[in-house]
Formats: structure tokens, C-alpha cells, sequence
């Protein structure tokens, strides 16, 4: 299995060192970091939009799978129902409609582990994607995504050990 640092620095295009680096940062810092903001800001949120009904396709089909995954193989106790709650959110942050920070809201109870495991299955949800271009960028919407998820999952293990 693909490991979560190459995955992220395989799709965000960053190098292994600079992955580790902002995973071991607090989660304010990883958000408000430079290499975060730039592989936003280089996302091409046209392309995405244009292509989000590709993307809801590829969801609908490969989350239901991916969710009996997460609850039978990880033992996460809350995953969603059906793919479109995941769907609609990922539509909401490419129309700008939904924060990181909500994002990293909703996944706290996702422990590290489940959460690491889970990022590079995500991610190659969108290998069946044909064209090569969508499939990069949603590739790396969703790594761009799921960064500050396993920055807070860490966080958040380091202070349980600390305190």
C-alpha cells in the first residue's frame, strides 16, 4: 500500500522532506503555510467545476465501497450513509462554499491511523478517470484536501501522548 507521505508528495507535487515538514507543523500553521496555500491557489477550480459532474460520478460509484472499507477493515465507527454528503462537500470547497477548517471539524473523530490509511485509497479513487489531466487534479484536490486532516489527526495524537 501506497504510503501517505508519497502519496501527498506524489499528487501535490512536493518533495517527501517538505511533506514531512508540514505534517509535523500544528494544524494553524499547516493551513496558513505558503506550500498549503500554493497548491490551492494552483488548483484549476474550472477545470474542477467543469468536471465535477465526472467527479460525482466516480463518488457514487467508488465511496460505497471505500465507506464499508473504513467501517468493516478501519473500525471507524461514523462514516457517512451515501457518497453524497463527501460529494456535496467537495463541490462546496470548489465553489468556494466550505472551509478547511470546517473540514477538519467534521473528521476529528477519525483516528490517525484510519485517517492515514484512508488518504492514498481516496486519492486513487479517480485512477479510472480517462482523461489525464482531470484525473491529476482531482488527485490532487482531494491530496490538497486530506492534508490538513492527517496534520490535525497528528496533532491531536501527539497532545493525547503529551498530556
Amino acid at each position: 500500500m501506497e504510503s501517505i507521505i508519497s502519496t501527498f508528495a506524489q499528487h501535490l507535487d512536493l518533495p517527501q522532506v517538505q511533506v514531512e515538514t508540514l505534517l509535523s507543523k500544528p494544524l494553524t500553521q499547516c493551513l496558513n503555510s505558503p506550500e498549503l496555500k500554493q497548491q490551492l491557489d494552483s488548483l484549476d477550480i474550472n477545470l474542477l467545476k467543469e468536471t465535477l459532474p465526472t467527479a460525482g460520478a466516480v463518488l457514487a460509484k467508488e465511496l460505497p465501497p471505500f465507506y464499508n472499507w473504513l467501517k468493516n477493515e478501519l473500525k471507524v465507527k461514523r462514516v457517512p450513509d451515501s457518497p453524497d454528503h463527501t460529494t456535496k462537500w467537495v463541490i462546496g470547497f470548489v465553489n468556494n462554499q466550505e472551509s478547511l477548517s470546517s473540514l477538519v471539524a467534521l473528521h476529528k473523530p477519525v483516528p490517525r491511523r484510519a485517517l492515514e490509511a484512508s488518504v492514498p485509497r481516496l486519492v486513487s479513487l479517480f485512477n479510472g478517470v480517462e482523461d489525464a489531466h482531470v484525473r491529476q487534479e482531482w488527485q490532487k484536490a482531494i491530496a490538497a484536501l486530506c492534508l490538513p486532516l492527517v496534520v490535525d489527526a497528528r496533532e491531536r495524537e501527539q497532545a493525547m501522548i503529551s498530556a
